[in-house]
């Protein structure tokens, strides 16, 4: 059976959920069709940090553009919120990382963000569990935190349909369909969506679904876990979240007594159909020690619960996010490398930009484009702090 769509979003993350969002505020009421359930991806895995530091400019704007919809989401999307929690974020590195670090915070001061460098005694004072060393450089973000990436995408969501656009559930996209240069619908198991717009955001499925009508994209998958640690309260009251470079960990609290722990350093390549969902012994042995030596209280703490999930990255860490070359209506958002949840809501705004106006306005995407693979434009980082939350 045939049905017809003003557009089609491939994939049910917090990509996917937003662009259908944003084009639905454009007008523009699209179908979203998602293979399993809402936030079943990536989405669903995500440890959900809110911050601004990042090492591209591209990158900062995304996150912080996105910040503002987190902080004040009833008014800028509306709906049922999910919910921003304010832990601040602290990035802290080695003396071999300190320049990159400072180049962050430059980068990050520029664009506008709440952000500078404490000394050791201050970043104690932020952290009293914390175990600062001589020569290691702090930056602090006071109004950061995380939020909830599931709850993000059911908002998007459920804010599209309100606004006329439909979510699909358990439908598989099986191909893409083109003609002539230009793309005309989708297929699934059961229907046929035919459409002039069609916007691939399905995370490390992506590749498989473009090499459907012969385009190339490279996107790789990988495997990283993370899992919580059950605090003693007497040891580690509470904390903020953070990236720590000098020992490769990233964490955040959770609740009352819980700290998330992941290192998005270590990377196995993974079948995004069949990989192993749980953490394993060896890495939870090997991160818990790290984090030991930035929070020594947190080692006398539990294991509570932990699972591993899926980044769709490209060669240079940074997504893709751009028209299709050669196949009119099409357009790609995937290769996001872990880091896409806190840049969706901007991320849903440049593309909905891109597709109803030809280039996006919420933040300058040019970077994002596919072709920068073929004609070596790289975004490229020339000196040692890479932020690995």
């Amino acid at each position: 059976m045939t049905k017809t769509a003003e557009a089609v979003v491939i994939g049910g993350g917090v990509m996917g959920t937003s662009i259908l969002y944003n084009l639905a505020m454009r007008g523009i009421k699209g179908v979203l069709l998602e293979k399993s359930n809402l936030g079943a991806g990536g989405t669903g895995r995500s440890s959900g940090l809110i911050r601004m530091h990042y090492s591209t400019e591209v990158l900062g704007r995304l996150a912080w553009e996105s910040f503002h919809v987190f902080k004040d989401w009833e008014n800028r999307v509306g709906g049922d919120a999910p919910q921003f929690i304010k832990t601040g974020f602290m990035a802290i590195a080695g003396p071999d990382e300190a320049e990159g670090l400072r180049h962050n915070l430059e980068l990050s001061k520029r664009i506008g963000v709440d952000t500078y460098e404490v000394s050791l005694k201050e970043a104690a004072e932020l952290a009293p569990a914390f175990e600062f060393n001589e020569g290691e450089v702090v930056a602090w973000e006071p109004e950061s935190g995380h939020g909830d990436p599931s709850g993000t995408a059911m908002s998007f969501a459920a804010r599209a349909r309100e606004l006329g656009a439909q979510v699909i559930v358990e439908s598989p996209v099986t191909s893409i369909e083109t003609d002539g240069g230009r793309v005309t619908g989708v297929n699934t198991a059961n229907e046929r969506y035919e459409s002039p717009i069609v916007i691939v955001a399905a995370g490390p499925w992506t590749p498989t679904l473009l090499s459907g009508i012969g385009v190339d994209i490279p996107i790789t998958c990988t495997r990283h876990e993370v899992f919580f640690i059950k605090r003693k309260l007497e040891a580690v009251p509470n904390h903020p979240g953070g990236v720590d470079v000098a020992n490769l960990v990233y964490f955040r609290p959770e609740g009352v007594d819980l700290t998330l722990v992941g290192n998005g350093n270590v990377e196995q390549a993974a079948d995004p159909d069949n990989y192993n969902p749980k953490p394993t012994m060896s890495y939870l042995e090997d991160v818990w020690l790290r984090l030991a030596k930035r929070i020594p209280g947190i080692a006398d703490g539990e294991f509570f619960t932990g699972y591993a999930g899926l980044y769709d990255s490209s060669p240079d860490e940074h997504p893709i996010v751009d028209a299709v070359d050669g196949v009119d209506g099409l357009y790609v958002c995937a290769g996001f490398s872990g880091h896409g949840f806190k840049e969706s809501p901007a991320v849903g705004a440049c593309m909905a930009e891109l597709v109803t106006g030809g280039a996006a306005k919420t933040v300058d995407i040019v970077p994002l484009r596919m072709g920068r693979f073929k004609d070596g434009t790289l975004n490229t980082i020339s000196y040692k702090f890479k932020v690995i939350a």
